[in-house]
């Protein structure tokens, strides 16, 4: 991989103001009703002298680095880019079975209802070709949110990493480590909201049944190749074939007898509770 996309964020600036929920909204024509990007609440806290404030987490697919959504995909309309980092969709091969779905520990994808696809942040690749930021990065007015590519030290992402080491979080599920790329500078809240990443039923059968069967079948073609190399061979022995030593068997048909052996067997073988997620 030659680049990593990815999102810093530093939560302690966002004032919930929702203008990169908006502007994601109209930058990718995102139907009425659904989001890429979201931003969660903390709990309002209580604090003498400074009165009740919470605290805000801006959100997005987080372009894991093993995402359980490519997996669920059956057709590869979902994938990883190995150059940039980004966890893509392929309009043209999606089906819109909605595997993907549930898949997501951080519940970022949705069925478009226009476009019968899944649908999700993909960083906006039409203002990345135009020198441009993503849209929700563009617009946010505290700069909580800052994009780039992580694996160079020359971005403002990859700065901000570094000073902060080892006060940067990951949001991940005990049970679904995606090793996301959206990292939280000097930590953020809430937490625990995201789920388990499921894989549909559909999607279970086919790697405990289909798979299993294809091993089979696959054995079944190696044990039929090796007894027709058995039997070849004691055909060969009972006619007194010497193989390729024989002078006088390499005529024009025995040869042509030959490789018609050999194209036979070649086909053979071939054969949480306390949150609020505002996305509006």
């Amino acid at each position: 991989m030659t680049q990593q996309f990815a999102m810093v964020i530093d939560s302690a600036r966002c004032i919930d103001c929702k203008a990169c929920v908006v502007s994601c909204k109209v930058a990718n024509n995102v139907p009425a009703g659904f989001s890429r990007n979201w931003i969660k609440a903390d709990g309002p806290v209580v604090k003498a002298g400074k009165g009740p404030f919470g605290h805000f987490q801006p959100g997005a697919c987080m372009h894991c680095e093993s995402p359980t959504c490519v997996e669920a995909c059956p057709t590869g309309a979902t994938w990883k880019d190995r150059e940039t980092g980004i966890v893509e969709i392929d309009p043209a091969l999606c089906i819109g079975c909605g595997n993907c779905i549930p898949a997501c520990p951080y519940g970022a994808r949705f069925r478009n209802p226009q476009k019968r696809i899944a649908d999700k942040c993909n960083y906006c690749p039409e203002r990345r070709a135009a020198g441009l930021p993503p849209a929700c990065v563009d617009t946010c007015p505290t700069k909580a949110r800052v994009f780039g590519d992580i694996l160079n030290p020359e971005t403002e992402a990859a700065r901000l990493l570094t000073r902060n080491s080892g006060h940067v979080t990951q949001l991940i599920h005990e049970k679904s480590n995606t090793a996301p790329h959206m990292y939280y500078v000097g930590g953020t809240a809430p937490a625990g909201w995201m789920h388990e990443a499921k894989a549909p039923a559909s999607m279970r059968a086919l790697t405990g049944v289909v798979a299993p069967g294809v091993k089979g079948l696959v054995a079944l073609s190696g044990l039929g190749v090796l007894v027709m190399l058995g039997r070849q061979l004691l055909d060969s022995r009972k006619s007194g074939d010497g193989g390729h030593d024989r002078p006088h068997a390499s005529g024009s048909n025995a040869s042509g007898s030959s490789a018609s052996g050999s194209n036979t067997s070649g086909t053979q073988h071939s054969a949480p509770a306390d949150t609020e997620d505002s996305r509006e």
